[in-house]
């Protein structure tokens, strides 16, 4: 069967109980720690709201021809579902379940160049079931060893365009109010490049671990503030008690000297 845009017939279904989804290993080792990354700092700066739905390595699908399509990208996000969390098992079906991802990602692997196959037959290819299936606003490709990152982003004729980056090497997602860049670092004992959120006011949204970093040196910092403040009202006493005693000195030599008031 030849699946093309022009005449594809999309339906939105729930896989059947017994429809059996493929088992693949992660293929990348740095993806599971990617993808928790993106969803932690979403998390912590309140940015995962209840309804919506963060995804890493789990089915997508929508029914193409009469025929289930299942993508599991390495990253995706959902700003709302509309029916219970504990009804979205194994799979997710955009349009019965909830919204249409506002982004999807793939971490790049291998060089087989499936991220950017357009393949229209069956089962079609990942670029064409984001693009001209899902519809997915936002398909974002990483390269973690290089540090390289592409944007992809649906133009007003339904296609994919490569986004140019903003300041700082930093990309608007207008769906998500935020902007993802490359940043250069280590977490979890890995060193190298990960995927990073900022708003629009170029703050960064911090891990965890930065949090507690960040609080601790708020807290040393206010210790060694206090410690400056009891440190200067010592000196301010000891010159007090400096210039008394030079005061009383003063006096009790006047006095010897038969110099009184």
């Amino acid at each position: 069967m030849v699946v093309t845009a022009s005449t594809t017939k999309i339906t939105w279904e729930l896989l059947p109980e017994d429809f059996i989804l493929d088992d693949e290993p992660v293929d990348n080792v740095n993806q599971p720690s990617l993808a928790a990354a993106l969803t932690e700092s979403l998390e912590l700066a309140g940015k995962l709201p209840e309804t919506s739905l963060s995804t890493t390595n789990y089915g997508i699908c929508a029914t193409v021809n009469g025929k289930f399509v299942i993508k599991a990208p390495d990253w995706a996000y959902v700003p709302q579902i509309t029916v219970p969390r504990e009804q979205v098992q194994r799979s997710y079906t955009p349009n019965k379940q909830g919204q249409i991802p506002a982004v999807v990602m793939e971490f790049l692997s291998d060089t087989d160049g499936s991220e950017y196959s357009n393949k229209h037959t069956y089962p079609p290819g990942k670029w064409f079931f984001y693009e001209q299936v899902l519809k997915v606003p936002n398909y974002i490709i990483f390269e973690p060893n290089s540090g390289e990152l592409e944007v992809h982003q649906l133009d007003n004729n339904g296609h994919y365009k490569l986004s140019s980056h903003h300041e700082n090497q930093r990309y608007w997602l207008a769906e998500m109010e935020l902007f993802i860049g490359v940043w250069e670092g280590k977490r979890e004992n890995r060193q190298g490049y990960w995927l990073r959120w900022w708003d629009q006011d170029n703050n960064l949204l911090l891990w965890g671990s930065e949090l507690v970093q960040q609080e601790r040196i708020a807290k040393e910092q206010e210790r060694l503030a206090k410690e400056t403040a009891q440190q200067q009202v010592n000196l301010e006493r000891l010159a007090k008690e400096a210039a008394l005693k030079r005061l009383e000195e003063l006096e009790k030599r006047l006095i010897d000297a038969g110099i009184s008031d």
